[in-house]
Parts: C-alpha cells; sequence; structure tokens
C-alpha cells in the first residue's frame, strides 16, 4: 500500500497550540475491525491483531481518576471487539466521565456481541455510529456488500433500546471519494427525512467529516492518481475562523500501546507529542508530565479539519 506519509510531514500549516488541560481523551483500543472500510484512516480490518492490553487499560482509567478528563472517547478498528471494553466502560462510567462508543453498527451482530445494544445502553454510553450516506449505494462503495441493510437493522435495535431519544446516537458522514463534505445542517435534515420515512429509524445529530489523505483512503489518491487534487482543494478551502475550535486544542490521541498524540489522524502518521524530546506514554500524564499550552504537532493532513466548514470528530467545526 502506498503511503502519503512522507508527502504530509513538510507543511505550512499555522501554529497551533493547546488551549489548556485535556477534556477529552480519546482512545484507540485496537486496530482489529469486522469490516474493510476504503475510506478508514486506521486501516483496519480483520487481519489486524494490535489490541490494548490489560494493563494500559488500567492506566487510561488512573488518569481519569485524576478529575481531569471529562470524555472518554473509545474508538478503534471496532473498539467492542477489544476484551477489555466493557471493563473499561463500566469503570469509566462509574467515575462519572462521559464515554463515547465509535461503533461501525455491523458489530451489533458479530459472535458473542448480541447483548452489546442493550450493555451500551444500560451504561448510558453515548453511541456515534458510522454510516456514510443514507443511500444504499454510497454505503457499498465505501464498506461493501450488506454493510448497509446490516447497519439500518443495528440503528433500529439500537432505537428499541431509547437510543434517538432518551439516549444520544449521532451518525457519521464521510463524502464518497476526494470531495468535501456538504453542509451538515442541510444533510442532517435529508438523513433524518430519508432514515425516519424509510425505516423509521431515529438519531441524536449528523457528523460530517471530511476523509483525510492517510492510510488507506490516502493510498487509494495515490493510486488513482487524485492525491495532488485533493490536496489542492483542502488547502484552497482553508477557513482560518476554524483554527480556534479545532479539537487537538483540547484532546489527546492514545494508541493501543498507550503512547499519546495531538489526535488520532496524528497517531496514524506516527507524528507524537511535541512536549519533549522523547514519545509521551499515559505513564508520563500519571507522573505529572503537563502538555497543557504545548504546541500541536501539525502536518499537511490538517487541512483537512480546517476546509470549508471544518471538521472534528464532532463535525462540522462551524455548526
Amino acid at each position: 500500500m502506498q503511503d502519503t506519509r512522507p508527502l504530509l510531514l513538510h507543511s505550512d500549516f499555522p501554529p497551533v497550540r493547546r488551549r489548556g488541560a485535556p477534556s477529552t481523551l480519546q482512545v484507540n483500543l485496537g486496530y482489529l475491525c469486522n469490516l474493510s472500510c476504503v475510506h478508514c484512516h486506521v486501516n483496519a480490518g480483520p487481519q489486524r491483531r494490535e489490541q490494548m492490553q490489560r494493563e494500559t487499560v488500567e492506566q487510561v482509567l488512573a488518569v481519569l481518576r485524576g478529575g481531569q478528563i471529562e470524555t472518554l472517547d473509545l474508538t478503534g478498528g471496532a473498539p467492542e471487539l477489544n476484551e477489555h471494553f466493557r471493563y473499561l466502560v463500566r469503570e469509566a462510567r462509574a467515575l462519572e466521565v462521559r464515554v463515547i462508543d465509535r461503533c461501525n453498527l455491523t458489530v451489533l451482530f458479530e459472535p458473542g456481541q448480541e447483548d452489546l445494544a442493550g450493555f451500551l445502553a444500560e451504561q448510558g454510553v453515548e453511541v456515534t455510529a458510522s454510516l456514510p450516506c443514507y443511500l444504499e449505494e454510497n454505503v457499498r462503495a465505501q464498506r461493501g456488500s450488506g454493510v448497509y441493510a446490516t447497519s439500518i437493522r443495528a440503528l433500529r435495535l439500537l432505537n428499541e433500546f431509547g437510543y434517538g431519544d432518551t439516549l444520544p446516537l449521532n451518525l457519521v458522514y464521510n463524502p464518497v471519494g476526494p470531495v468535501l463534505p456538504p453542509a451538515q445542517a442541510q444533510l442532517e435534515a435529508d438523513y433524518r427525512r430519508e432514515l425516519h420515512a424509510r425505516f423509521g429509524v431515529r438519531f441524536s445529530r449528523l457528523l460530517t467529516l471530511t476523509n483525510m489523505p492517510i492510510s488507506r483512503f490516502g493510498a487509494v489518491l495515490l493510486a488513482q492518481g487524485q492525491y495532488t487534487r485533493y490536496m489542492g482543494l483542502l488547502r484552497d478551502s482553508f477557513s482560518a475562523a476554524n483554527l480556534d475550535t479545532l479539537m487537538c486544542r483540547e484532546l489527546l490521541s492514545v494508541d493501543w500501546r498507550g503512547y499519546l498524540y495531538d489526535c488520532d489522524f496524528n497517531q496514524m502518521l506516527d507524528i507524537p507529542l511535541l512536549a519533549s524530546d522523547r514519545r509521551v506514554h499515559l505513564r508520563d500524564l500519571l507522573a505529572g508530565h503537563r502538555v497543557a499550552g504545548r504546541a500541536v504537532a501539525t502536518a499537511e493532513h490538517c487541512y483537512g479539519c480546517t476546509a470549508g466548514q471544518g471538521s472534528s470528530c464532532g463535525g462540522a467545526l462551524d455548526s
């Protein structure tokens, strides 16, 4: 697979600094996934074996007990496939930490996960679910045959447990191909209308995310000769108004080994924190290492977060 990393490291992206102590800890529990999506910036899939171990999970919980982290954002791969996922969720919720599960929906029907929807509802976990389009053909192009029908089935199951009503259920849209997402508010109205009319599905919010030119999607851009044009689109669409609300100013990303990054994209590009002359680990946070006010490590892909309406793990920045 061709790698865009060497093309992204040198950049004139404006300097960014952290606002204060991080309020969100985004933890990647591993790269194992039951799907292999074209737009996946993690290059996750069924053959990946990298998984966070119990010792590192305990370090995550120790950081949460410090009291500064308000949100634990769990991602992967499919985070639910990590054997320690439910333990981590229970312990974090016992600390009254908000927990987000970034769910691909189809995992709810994997062997051994039949009670997953009920577990998430019981724990009051916020589900942020990938549904890259409300049209079946677009989902098939990104995620494979049969995924759309299974995703709709999963959404209806989550609705039965109160998601989309009393419990938060967010859907995530990614464009098909090297284009920017449409306006989030209008697309949310389209999703709401189509999914309810056709399937009776209810959800809380739609989050639009720009495809990042890294890992699997970056390799596709290179293979199809579209990388330069796409990067030109991101740079030409830069909006300085989005700099103040970039997620890296208040978030820390943690990989499956416990090392820290400014965001999930930097993690996938192996661009560590600029906080010291060595890689920073959860152990360092527990020993008193501070990242508040530090410079963020930026590169060319950061134009993806600031293009147009902006993009973050919480959706459009200007919404």
